[in-house]
């Protein structure tokens, strides 16, 4: 077989610029530049099914061709409506929005009237595919054949569930561990992408009409504009031809340049100490985090530190992974955070702790030791171990012993906590899971704030940004909740809240309290506005006994009244919350009482 190159290239071919001792032929015309000028005549005119314009980088097998469209993007018109297989699975497109590079999706199986029981069987993955999720797409996981009910479920699969077993839909799979309800009662859960803003209107939908809205997926790269036009109809085979050939000329020229350069080049630096590494196999960002002084950890030397991240090792589990403790080569003993999955959320949420952490240094906030790289088989962080767990096991959890935490020890853990997210403001940062289990101490009850996956950097110029609210139930700031707007006074709602369980040793969630003091902060301002605070506080601080005691509390739950007011603008600064505890714990209480500002009194009066 022979191919046709043009008189043109080979003229080009010809072309030498003279660089001393050696000619340097030119290439430029080679290859890429020529078959894109070549192919780019192709006839790829757009097509529409069901009215939605089909056109680069998606193109519809047998009505365009495949240079028409990029690899992952083909789309079948099936019943007149646009479908698409990501990792096998059927979705419909329903809208595509070339301009930003998303597109919206949903489930084809929910829109299929003979599927009785339209529900994901398997996992949803972009893994390996040219797409990625939208900024407020959002997972919701189905359980099934599970043993036992679960109250609180978002949604009721009734279709799949059967006698003596049950399935359900939920959001937030972290809640069903706080709720004490056993996952391993069920099946793995699946999940199943859906758009996450607006979740209180999705509360108010069932689960079928919740898929059926779709999720946004979004890509990169260019839309090729000249990819889009009708062109000449040169033969598909000669336009082959002549790419394929002017690319072999050109990589034999280029093989030929590199010879040339490269004995040149070992012939003059042959005995330099500069010699050849290779590329980093790692992404840029491993090499950033490298330069900030982040240690870039093996996967092995943290599976063998953890022996095998050996279940009997595990410090603590939340809804974002598991925490084991273990101990490096050097001796050191660390604290080694597993991410549950290896997927764009949870790498958004590495690389956002780790980028965070590398650049903050306060003595209140837990240091980073290092990480495995992104694209390493997991996602591992490694922090300096704590040894004395967390603020919460100490308060109600498996640490609480009646009167081993006393009020002052309390109120000094209030003011490193609140100094510690004083900093994080100042540095732009948002923090945005403020809540006891996040407050590590160690044997001296010194604060150590940890878990920053959440975290936020905010920009000098705004004042807050807007996201789809996320946290823990009992700490998220409500205003947050209702209007998405994230601000540093979310921080301090959340605060608020552990000001209360610091007073009350109670959880900020308590489903076995009354209706209506499930939320502790709801609790509180009750019992503060109606003079009934100490029905609050916990018995054992000398609340009755002690008149210091009872002075400090009294100021402490004034301060986290204030916290908690509903309004942001309402709430005092983070560093203002530092300098009222520091007040509160040096005041000379053996004459008289703090003296509360008067702005303050009418907080309580209302």
């Amino acid at each position: 077989m022979s191919f046709f190159i043009p008189k043109m290239v080979l003229h080009h071919l010809s072309l030498f610029i003279y660089n001393k001792s050696f000619y340097l032929p030119i290439t430029i015309l080679l290859s890429t530049g020529l078959l894109e000028g070549y192919l780019s005549s192709s006839p790829c005119p757009p097509q529409t099914c069901n009215g939605l314009s089909i056109k680069h980088p998606f193109w519809i097998p047998g009505l365009q061709e495949t240079q028409c469209g990029r690899a992952g993007f083909n789309v079948t018109c099936h019943d007149n409506k646009p479908m698409i297989k990501i990792n096998g699975d059927s979705f419909m497109i329903r809208d595509i929005v070339y301009e930003n590079g998303t597109l919206l999706l949903a489930n084809w199986n929910v829109f299929d009237a003979d599927t009785k029981c339209p529900v994901p069987h398997h996992n949803f993955s972009v893994d390996e595919t040219p797409f990625s999720y939208g900024p407020a797409t959002t997972d919701l996981f189905f359980f099934y054949n599970c043993t036992a009910p679960y109250d609180r479920e978002t949604y009721a699969v009734d279709c799949a569930t059967s006698a003596g077993r049950y399935s359900f839909a939920v959001f937030h799979v972290e809640l069903l561990g706080h709720w004490n309800y056993s996952i391993g009662s069920c099946q793995a859960p699946v999940n199943a992408p859906v758009e996450g803003e607006g979740l209180d209107k999705l509360l108010k939908m069932n689960y079928t009409d919740v898929l059926k809205k779709g999720f946004v997926l979004q890509w990169e790269g260019s839309d090729c504009g000249s990819c889009h036009g009708s062109g000449s109809g040169l033969n598909l085979g000669l336009k082959i031809g002549i790419g394929v050939g002017a690319a072999a000329v050109g990589a034999l020229m280029m093989c030929i340049i590199f010879f040339i350069y490269h004995r040149r080049y070992k012939r003059r630096y042959g005995n330099s100490s500069f010699v050849s590494r290779g590329s980093s196999s790692y992404p840029s960002l491993t090499n950033d985090l490298e330069k900030a002084g982040v240690h870039i950890f093996y996967y092995h030397e943290l599976e063998e530190a953890t022996d095998h991240f050996d279940p009997k090792r595990e410090l603590g589990d939340g809804g974002y992974g598991a925490v084991y403790k273990g101990k490096l080569q050097d001796g050191r003993v660390v604290a080694v955070k597993r991410l549950y999955e290896n997927h764009y959320k949870r790498v958004e949420q590495f690389t956002n702790e780790v980028e965070l952490l590398a650049r903050l240094r306060h003595q209140n906030l837990v240091s980073l030791y290092g990480c495995t790289p992104c694209r390493s088989r997991e996602l591992l962080l490694v922090y300096e171990y704590i040894p004395n767990g967390t603020l919460a096991d100490h308060l109600h959890g498996q640490r609480a012993k009646p009167g081993s935490l006393s009020w002052i020890t309390r109120l000094n853990i209030a003011i490193e906590t609140a100094g510690a997210l004083a900093y994080l403001h100042a540095s732009g940062v948002i923090h945005r899971d403020v809540k006891s289990t996040n407050i590590l101490l160690d044997n001296n009850f010194n604060v150590k704030v940890a878990d920053f996956g959440l975290s936020r950097l905010l920009p000098t110029d705004v004042t807050h940004v807007s996201t789809a609210p996320q946290g823990t139930p009992g700490y998220v700031d409500p205003e947050y909740n209702e209007f998405y707007q994230l601000t540093e006074k979310s921080d301090v709602y959340s605060f608020g809240v552990v000001l209360l369980e610091l007073i009350s040793s109670k959880p900020a969630v308590d489903i076995t309290r009354h209706r209506n003091e499930i939320n502790l902060s709801t609790m509180a301002i009750s019992k503060i506005q109606n003079h009934a605070l100490h029905e609050l506080v916990d018995p054992h601080l000398g609340f009755e006994s002690d008149y210091k005691v009872r002075t400090m509390i009294v100021a402490v739950a004034e301060l986290a009244f204030q916290c908690l007011q509903n309004g942001r603008d309402m709430r005092p600064h983070m560093q203002d919350v530092v300098n009222f505890l520091q007040e509160i714990h040096s005041k000379d209480y053996s004459t008289d009482v703090l003296d509360i500002p008067a702005d303050d009194i009418v907080l309580l009066e209302e």
